[in-house]
């Protein structure tokens, strides 16, 4: 976490209430080389359980559209397993729309 806050384009934001964590999600910022506008990627985006429905996701979420926007930002990407259906919905009822195409490589280190 602490290499997580250290680094410039790195934010992680945290939803307490009576100092018990309700929610975090962390955010990265990604330049662009060919697109007019910046994108803010999710990853890592939890609710607790028992503080679901209570507008925990919704506050979290508008506030890291309020930083993506403050860095030129034109859109939030976030992948989101396809077991996840509540969490789909949850994106869904933000604006989100499904954008199907997504490859992943898996690096191993030689150590």
């Amino acid at each position: 976490m602490q290499q997580l806050l250290a680094h410039p384009d790195e934010t992680l934001l945290v939803a307490e209430e009576d100092n018990s964590i309700l929610g975090v999600v962390s955010l990265h910022f990604i330049p662009q080389l060919a697109l007019a506008g910046d994108f803010c990627r999710i990853s890592y985006f939890c609710v607790d359980p028992a503080a679901r429905g209570k507008g925990i996701g919704n506050a979290l979420e508008s506030r890291a559209q309020e930083l993506a926007l403050a860095r030129r930002c034109d859109r939030i990407e976030v992948h989101c397993h396809a077991r996840r259906t509540d969490a789909h919905r949850f994106y869904y009822r933000q604006g989100y729309a499904e954008s199907p195409l997504y490859f992943c490589k898996r690096i191993k280190r030689d150590n």
